[in-house]
């Protein structure tokens, strides 16, 4: 049998009066309404993701979640606000890959990106759809190329913000395919694919869930998907790489983030809520249906992908020689 001397015993036992809040805590969670904040302009993947999670949470912990639209200096006001507030599980916010980029981009971030906020769960990735204007004269990957090689400079791409994923991500398509495209940056994907339809830009990356509704409107002419593999609902559009840039790769992640020091024990209460969410058959099949891919992480593993990706992103940024305007 073990011993336990009078101070180790009163150690543990003061260890349990500590961690035994905690516990209850998590069991009680919430209490209260949770702000959901989301910093990017509305009508692309991360308000259809929220909004459709957001119904499921509140109907599992009859607390409403509160969707909070702060947008603006791609991304970093909203997330800048989730990083001031109280780590009490009440405040989270949705980022995508741009998150991981936005440091290379922006020398002054009021926050540290890899300190201040921590990883929750990575709710899915997801390829852009490659759109351009009915009326540039191009069907396919390789006559965009062509025209592009044949007036460098004179095709005009929109995207999300300098330093947006859809900024890199048309960026190394010029660089890949030996072209130059004139970059025209908006205050979100949502607004550039605006500006596609009106004929202020040509080109567009953007996600499935922006581009979709207006497939069939005339107005916007896809030509491919930027994943490895073709997207279920556009079965007949082929990929970047297999439509003559081999290796082309670019796509987009979703991960909820709370501030730093939110107690563990709620971070895994909203880790085992999110996770079950998004992989719910109904939930599932609507991001399957946008081309997307499931993934459901630990809070461990999205911390992970964000420190990856954070050095990756830095090298990338000062190859591409992206800079504020």
């Amino acid at each position: 049998m073990f011993r336990f001397t009078r101070p180790r015993l009163l150690l543990l036992i003061l260890l349990g009066a500590l961690s035994a809040p905690l516990t209850v805590l998590a069991q009680d969670y919430p209490t209260k309404p949770i702000r959901w904040i989301i910093p990017y302009s509305p009508g692309g993947t991360s308000t259809f993701l929220a909004r459709m999670i957001a119904e499921k949470l509140t109907e599992t912990w009859k607390q409403q979640i509160i969707i909070d639209n702060r947008t603006g200096a791609n991304g970093n006001i909203g997330t800048a606000a989730a990083a001031r507030a109280a780590p009490d599980g009440y405040t989270m916010v949705l980022v995508a890959s741009t998150y991981t980029m936005n440091p290379a981009v922006y020398p002054n971030l009021p926050f540290d990106s890899e300190r201040d906020l921590t990883g929750v769960t990575t709710l899915l990735w997801q390829p852009y759809v490659l759109s351009v204007h009915p009326a540039l004269p191009v069907a396919t990957v390789k006559e965009l190329l062509a025209l592009a090689r044949a007036k460098p400079g004179a095709i005009d791409y929109g995207s999300g913000g300098v330093g947006n994923a859809t900024h890199i991500a048309a960026e190394r398509l010029a660089t890949m395919g030996k072209v130059k495209f004139n970059h025209v940056p908006y205050k979100g994907v949502g607004d550039a694919i605006t500006g596609l339809l009106a004929g202020e830009n040509q080109l567009i990356m953007g996600s499935a869930v922006a581009i979709q509704p207006h497939l069939n409107s005339g107005r916007i002419r896809v030509l491919a998907v930027t994943g490895l593999k073709r997207v279920g609902s556009l079965p007949n559009v082929p990929t970047v790489a297999e439509s003559g840039v081999p290796g082309f790769e670019e796509g987009n992640w979703q991960a909820v983030l709370v501030p730093a020091k939110t107690p563990p024990a709620i971070i895994s209460r909203l880790n085992q809520e999110l996770v079950r969410v998004v992989k719910n058959t109904d939930v599932n099949g609507q991001i399957l249906k946008v081309g997307a891919d499931v993934i459901g992480d630990s809070a461990e593993q999205t911390n992970a992908r964000i420190r990856e990706d954070l050095k990756k992103y830095a090298e990338v940024v000062k190859r591409l020689n992206i800079k504020l305007e």
